[in-house]
C-alpha cells in the first residue's frame, strides 16, 4: 500500500496553470483507472481529468475555485503500489495503459496512452520542422465533447490537404508565394505531442495566446526560448483561433461600491489575441445589404427534406456554404500573412470558424475542411459544433487552425458590425439579423427578407478589389442560392 499524488498535467496546449472548477470525487471514494475525478478550466476550455491509477481517495489537495500551476499535486490516492518520486518541471505525469471497459477504451485526456512498464518520467521531445501540428487528444468526430466519455486513442495524424495553386493577384505579374512549412511538434510512439519549454516561456506563450506546438524551437536540444515566442508573435500563420469574449456570470452588485472581477481563462486569451490582431493587421471593413428572401425559402424547403431529418436548418447554413464557395473564386480570403517568413500562406482547406454560445461565454470552434462537405454534412457539423460548445466541452484542437470565421451577430438582433480578424486568418464575416423590410422590386415596394453582411479583412494581403469580389459573391449566392450551381 502507498499514497500517490496526481499532479496537474499539461493537457497538450502549452498549459501553465488551470482552475479547479469542480471535484467529481471526495475522500473515501474508491476509483478505478481513468475514472473522471475533476473538471478544470484552462485558458481555452473546460477539461475533465481522469485519475492515472486505482485506489481510495485520501485527500483533495486543491479546493474548487483555486488556480494552480501545472505540476501541482491536486489529489492523493492510496494504491497498492509504493509512492512516486517528485516530478521535475520539464517532465510529464506517468500515464497508464488504456483499459477496456464495457467495449470502450478509456484514455487519459490531453496526452496519449503510455505503457506502465515502469514509473519512469518521459521528457518531452523537441519539435521538428515540417508538417502540421498534431491535435492532442482529438476524438474521431468533429466537435465531440472532450472527455465526456472515455474515448478511443487518437488516430495517427494524416497529412494536411495539399494547397491548391492560386492565381496571382491581378496586375502583379507574379505567382503567389507557396505556403511555407509549419513546425511540427515531435510525437512519441503513442502519437502524443510534446514541446520543450521552461515554465516562464510557457507562461509568456499562454499570456500571448500562442500554442507552443506551432512555434519553431531554436534553443539547444530543441527547447523553445523566449526569443522564439517573441519572433512568432509578429504574425503566426497558424495561430489558435482567438475566441469571442467569454464572460463569467454577472457578479452580484450591491450598494454603490465598485466590484472587481479577475480577467482569466478564455477571456484573458481572447483579449490578448484581439489586441495583437487589431494592432498588427490593418483592418478594412466593407458592408453590403442583400435581399435573402430566396435563401429563407430554401431554408424552409430543407427543413422538410429527408436528407436533413433531425437536423436544425438555419440561414447560417446557407451563409456558411456561400462562404466556402466564394472562397474558391477568391482564395486570398482563406490565406494568412506570415510576417517572419514574408510570405502569404494560401490554406489548403477552409477551416470555418463559427461563434457559438456556451454557459461560460462565446467561443469560436471551427469545422475542418468545411469546403469539402456536402450541404447535409455541413449542417450536421454545424449542429454538432454548436451543441458541443453549449455543453462547454469544445476541445482546444477544435478551436485551433481556423482559416476563416463567421460571427453571427444577427441572433442577438444586431444588424452588423466591424469584427476583428482572428490571428492567423485574413478575414471575418459578420452576418446580421434577417428582417422583413420594404424593398424595391421592379419599381415596386414590396416586403422582403433583408440582411446586412460586413467583411473585415487584412489589407496587407487583401486589397479592395479582392475583398469586394468575395463579399459580392457571398451576397449573390444568398440572393439567388441556385447560383451556387455555377461553382
Amino acid at each position: 500500500m502507498g499514497i500517490q499524488q496526481f499532479r496537474l498535467p499539461d493537457v497538450g496546449e502549452g498549459l501553465v496553470e488551470a482552475e479547479i472548477v469542480s471535484w467529481k470525487v471526495k475522500p473515501g471514494d474508491t476509483v478505478k483507472l481513468n475514472d473522471t475525478i475533476v473538471e478544470i478550466e484552462t485558458a481555452k476550455s473546460l477539461v475533465e481529468l481522469p485519475v492515472p491509477f486505482a485506489g481510495v481517495i485520501t485527500d483533495l489537495l486543491v479546493p474548487e475555485g483555486e488556480t494552480v500551476p501545472v505540476g501541482t499535486p491536486i489529489i492523493s490516492v492510496q494504491t497498492e503500489s509504493a509512492g512516486e518520486e517528485p516530478l521535475a518541471d520539464d517532465m510529464v505525469p506517468s500515464i497508464p495503459e488504456p483499459e477496456e471497459s464495457g467495449g470502450r477504451t478509456a484514455v487519459l485526456v490531453g496526452y496519449g496512452p503510455k505503457t506502465t512498464e515502469s514509473k519512469r518520467r518521459q521528457r518531452k521531445p523537441a519539435p521538428t520542422p515540417g508538417g502540421t501540428p498534431t491535435p492532442v487528444g482529438t476524438p474521431g468526430t468533429a466537435g465531440a465533447a472532450l472527455a465526456a466519455t472515455p474515448a478511443p486513442p487518437p488516430a495517427p495524424a494524416t497529412a494536411a490537404p495539399a494547397a491548391f495553386a492560386p492565381t496571382a493577384p491581378a496586375g502583379t505579374g507574379q505567382a503567389p508565394a507557396a505556403p511555407p512549412s509549419t513546425p511540427a511538434p515531435a510525437a512519441g510512439g503513442n502519437g502524443t505531442v510534446h514541446v520543450l519549454a521552461k515554465p516562464p516561456v510557457r507562461k509568456l506563450a499562454k499570456d500571448l495566446g500562442i500554442d507552443l506546438a506551432t512555434v519553431t524551437a531554436t534553443g539547444a536540444g530543441g527547447v523553445i526560448t523566449r526569443a522564439d515566442v517573441e519572433a512568432y508573435v509578429a504574425a503566426p500563420a497558424d495561430a489558435p483561433v482567438a475566441t469571442v469574449p467569454a464572460y463569467e456570470p454577472a457578479p452580484v452588485i450591491s450598494g454603490r461600491e465598485d466590484t472587481r472581477v479577475p480577467v482569466k481563462g478564455v477571456q484573458k486569451v481572447m483579449a490578448q489575441a484581439m489586441v495583437a490582431s487589431a494592432f498588427t493587421a490593418p483592418h478594412v471593413t466593407e458592408w453590403i445589404t442583400v435581399d435573402v428572401s430566396a435563401t429563407m425559402e430554401l431554408v424552409e424547403r430543407l427543413k422538410s427534406d429527408r436528407a436533413f431529418k433531425d437536423l436544425r436548418v438555419s440561414p447560417l447554413l446557407i451563409v456558411a456554404k456561400a462562404v466556402t464557395l466564394a472562397a474558391r473564386r477568391t482564395p486570398i480570403v482563406n490565406a494568412a500573412w506570415d510576417e517572419q517568413a514574408q510570405e502569404i500562406v494560401y490554406k489548403g482547406a477552409v477551416n470555418l470558424g463559427i461563434a457559438a454560445a456556451t454557459p461560460r461565454g462565446l467561443i469560436v470552434p471551427n469545422i475542418k475542411g468545411a469546403d469539402s462537405l456536402t450541404l447535409p454534412d455541413l449542417c450536421r457539423a454545424l449542429n454538432d459544433l454548436v451543441a458541443t460548445a453549449r455543453e462547454g466541452k469544445t476541445q482546444p484542437a477544435d478551436q485551433a487552425g481556423g482559416s476563416f470565421t463567421i460571427t453571427n451577430v444577427g441572433v442577438f438582433g444586431v444588424d452588423a458590425g466591424t469584427p476583428i480578424i482572428n490571428p492567423g486568418e485574413a478575414a471575418i464575416l459578420a452576418f446580421g439579423a434577417v428582417r422583413k423590410q420594404p424593398w424595391v422590386v421592379d419599381d415596386e415596394i414590396v416586403p422582403r427578407w433583408i440582411t446586412t453582411l460586413a467583411l473585415s479583412f487584412d489589407h496587407r494581403l487583401i486589397d479592395g478589389e479582392k475583398g469586394s469580389t468575395f463579399l459580392a459573391d457571398v451576397a449573390s449566392i444568398l440572393e439567388d442560392p441556385a447560383r451556387a450551381l455555377m461553382f
